[in-house]
């Protein structure tokens, strides 16, 4: 079973406590249709178990499958580099069928952020490092495709669905 290869650390988008008895951290493209779906199964997971998990977020854009993937993912660190990383992240995957430099720009703006900043962003690749980061630390831990998911630290084989990803965390929390 493949493992989780870069540990959870302070760069990485979280979201939960800190004290958390599970850690979740999905490999994930903003343009994947699946990654769609799953951004629902995670939210029910975040809301069932509460501070019990912890989720985590890495850039996986598979850019030659989705042309606006990489636009996202820096849209998202955009905005995260402004405290604001779950607001765009949530947005992004819940208009996933208008991804594209207006959605982006109305994030932006949403936010009270710059979309000239935003666009000087795309343009010169400020967030490309972190992303390519996210991603290669998903390639050494044997992501192939997205959504990919590892649950305190294994990777999680199956279809992201509530019961199945359920039963896995509850069994961690009792292990």
């Amino acid at each position: 079973m493949a493992s989780l290869k870069v540990p959870v650390s302070a760069n990485d988008h979280r979201q939960g406590s800190a004290h958390a008895k599970v850690t979740l951290v999905e490999f994930g493209d903003y343009e994947c249709p699946y990654c769609g779906l799953a951004y629902w199964v995670v939210k029910n997971l975040q809301q069932r178990f509460h501070n019990d998990l912890l989720f985590v977020f890495r850039n996986f854009p598979l850019t030659t499958a989705h042309p606006h993937a990489m636009g996202a993912a820096v849209t998202a660190e955009y905005a995260g580099s402004r405290g604001l990383f779950w607001e765009a992240h949530d947005e992004l995957y819940e208009n996933q069928d208008r991804l594209g430099m207006p959605l982006f720009r109305a994030i932006a703006l949403k936010h009270g952020l710059s979309s000239e900043e935003l666009y000087v962003a795309l343009q010169e690749g400020t967030y490309l490092a972190k992303i390519k980061s996210d991603f290669n630390g998903g390639v050494r831990s044997g992501v192939n495709g997205t959504p990919a998911f590892y649950i305190d630290g294994l990777r999680y084989d199956g279809v992201p669905e509530f019961a199945e990803m359920s039963q896995m965390i509850e069994r961690s929390l009792v292990s």
